[in-house]
């Protein structure tokens, strides 16, 4: 095969704006990183252009493997904690970008151009959300007091900062004289940020954690 001005041009589109996009989820210390995305779609994009060459029938099971495969790729990213599961965005956003690979190894820029941009007003939306500190964008957070200390105290403590809170499980050290909250809250992050400055004010918090 000859290597045309359109070939490059296919590579080099995926490659560019796939690198700006998981530059973006780098920076924002996201589970997979710009090498990652760039593969998916590069890959994509190479073997989308083997499909048009080789014979039809070949091609569709060509094309089904590879979005079969990115969904195994992208369950990969999902991180499980001991309440919930991290990473549905990181893992859509792999499968996704494998499709984008495939739209522009077809040769259909205008298509990829509007997929790529909606992309885009969909992580923007997704940042909105989490400074706001609504729906999924939940934190966990884990204190430690130095002594037996009234649940509702820390409640009203939380209350003063935070929308919506809710208690997950609490521990009782009667050895250490500890007990160790877990809640889920949200709130803005300036207020979150708050929150932990109010809690190392109580002389009986030993630790605040945020996950």
């Amino acid at each position: 095969m000859i290597i045309t001005i359109d070939l490059v041009e296919r590579f080099l589109f995926v490659f560019v704006l796939t690198f700006i996009y998981g530059l973006q989820r780098q920076r924002s210390h996201k589970p997979v990183g710009f090498g990652t995305f760039i593969l998916v779609a590069t890959g994509a994009c190479a073997l989308t252009i083997t499909a048009t060459i080789i014979d039809l029938s070949e091609s569709i099971v060509l094309l089904s493997a590879i979005v079969t495969s990115i969904g195994f790729l992208g369950a990969g990213a999902l991180i499980k904690g001991s309440d919930r599961i991290f990473g549905f965005t990181t893992a859509a956003g792999i499968w996704v970008f494998a499709i984008f690979g495939v739209i522009v190894g077809l040769g259909y820029f205008s298509i990829a151009t509007i997929m790529y941009a909606l992309i885009w007003v969909v992580i923007g939306f997704d940042g909105y959300l989490e400074k706001r500190g609504l729906g999924s964008y939940r934190k966990k957070i884990t204190i430690v007091t130095s002594k037996f200390v009234d649940k509702d105290e820390i409640a009203n403590t939380i209350a003063k900062y935070c929308s919506n809170q809710t208690l997950i499980n609490i521990h009782f050290s009667k050895k250490q004289k500890q007990i160790t909250l877990n809640y889920l809250i949200e709130g803005l992050k300036k207020d979150i940020d708050k929150l932990l400055k109010e809690f190392y004010k109580k002389s009986w918090c030993v630790s605040v954690n945020f996950e």
